[in-house]
């Protein structure tokens, strides 16, 4: 079996290929050990010391090490776990964790769900098109409408908002189809100041540039985000994310030893910068 593997721009999050399928679809998000208990691959990386995240998609296995740790000394264990797991057959993730997903009940069928998708098919999906992004109705649930946003899609979210409540009564929020899995972490006084921050801060300066950046979880010392929209892809994300972003949250919350950055970089179709053409910081 050859594992190809593909570095980031992040350089504490790497790619793992295994040449064969990952998930059948979808993606699956493993912030810490505890979460990993439900998938036989995941469980098996964070057996390697310094492993901080796995994030699985249908095709690879992304993983991301704490700050203090070598790539060097990691990749040779992570491929050999990566390799253990497909030789063992076990799977990917065991069935009655992905049957407690909690978008299995969302509402996809019932008319208030149509008039929504319709809505997004029709007048969100081709503004998102124009410039190579993609939204993709996930299921509507307690008012919130869960979407998949890809490249420029997410930097429409305040705009789709509007609309779907301006059009459908019911519909009070939309939010990111990831961030439904609950997170303890982000109830935290810590959580709370970091996405304060995020929101009267850090958010406004990138948001002209058509960026967003989200607070994924927060992790004992730990912080795990997201950079969305025109920050995806960003040939300065990591620019940002050290000079920048990571400054902040320390300085707001000095017991933050790590910021990580969680984002599939590879997948940002639309980025507001390309790396080697230069340009100003985002931040």
């Amino acid at each position: 079996m050859f594992i190809q593997t593909e570095n980031t721009s992040n350089p504490e999050t790497m790619k793992f290929l295994p040449g064969q399928p990952v998930l059948k679809s979808e993606t699956a998000d493993f912030p810490d050990a505890a979460a990993a208990a439900a998938s036989p691959l995941a469980a098996r990386v964070f057996e390697v010391d310094g492993v901080a995240g796995v994030f699985l998609d249908p095709e690879s296995i992304t993983v991301t090490k704490a700050g203090d740790k070598d790539w060097q000394v990691m990749k040779p264990a992570i491929l050999g776990a990566i390799m253990e797991h497909f030789t063992s057959g076990a799977p990917t993730v065991e069935e009655n964790a992905t049957a407690e997903s909690p978008l299995d009940d969302a509402d996809m069928d019932s008319e208030v769900a149509l008039q929504i998708k319709e809505l997004i098919d029709t007048r969100i999906k081709p503004a998102a098109a124009q410039d190579g992004g993609d939204v993709i109705f996930k299921g509507f649930k307690e008012g919130t409408v869960y979407l998949e946003m890809v490249g420029s899609g997410m930097g429409l979210k305040d705009g789709i908002e509007n609309m779907l409540k301006h059009y459908v009564q019911e519909v009070q929020r939309v939010a990111d189809f990831r961030d439904a899995v609950p997170k303890p972490g982000l109830d935290t006084p810590e959580g709370k100041t970091i996405q304060k921050l995020l929101d009267e801060n850090i958010n406004p300066a990138v948001a002209g540039h058509g960026g967003l950046i989200s607070l994924v979880d927060v992790q004992a010392d730990t912080v795990y985000i997201r950079l969305e929209g025109g920050c995806q892809g960003c040939g300065m994300a990591d620019v940002t994310l050290k000079q920048g972003v990571e400054v902040e949250i320390k300085n707001a919350v000095p017991s933050i030893t790590a910021v990580l950055d969680v984002t599939d970089h590879a997948d940002g179709s639309n980025p507001y910068f390309q790396p080697g053409k230069g340009g100003m910081n985002p931040y």
